[in-house]
């Protein structure tokens, strides 16, 4: 995800989880919180739509670096690109062997493999 992209996807959960204020008023580095009145409530709503909207995973922890716009925009570019789509899961392990040319099972549950 492209850091414009990323600031684009911030700014439309704001406005999702703060429908009565204006994020494009909110400057790069002011914090959200204090820019938009967000109570600490609203601050997790908005991290979880993150999170659905991008797959991106968010621990408590990295919180403090989503305070401000340009910080959500900088952590999703740098997380976005080994999370997976979260309306797209990854397919199931057994997907990958059921294509695979060396890769059978005998219909038993067991599983055999055979060497190019």
């Amino acid at each position: 995800m492209r850091r414009d992209e990323a600031r684009a996807v911030a700014r439309r959960v704001l406005q999702e989880v703060a429908p009565h204020r204006d994020p494009d008023a909110v400057g790069p580095d002011q914090t959200l919180q204090e820019a938009l009145d967000l109570d600490s409530l609203d601050f997790l709503h908005f991290v979880v739509r993150l999170h659905e909207r991008t797959g991106v995973e968010i621990p408590e922890r990295d919180y403090p670096q989503l305070a401000t716009l340009e910080g959500c925009a900088s952590y999703l570019h740098r997380h976005a690109a080994g999370a997976t789509d979260a309306r797209d899961p990854a397919p199931p392990a057994d997907a990958a062997r059921a294509t695979d040319p060396t890769h059978s099972t005998t219909g038993k549950g067991a599983t055999t493999w055979t060497s190019n």
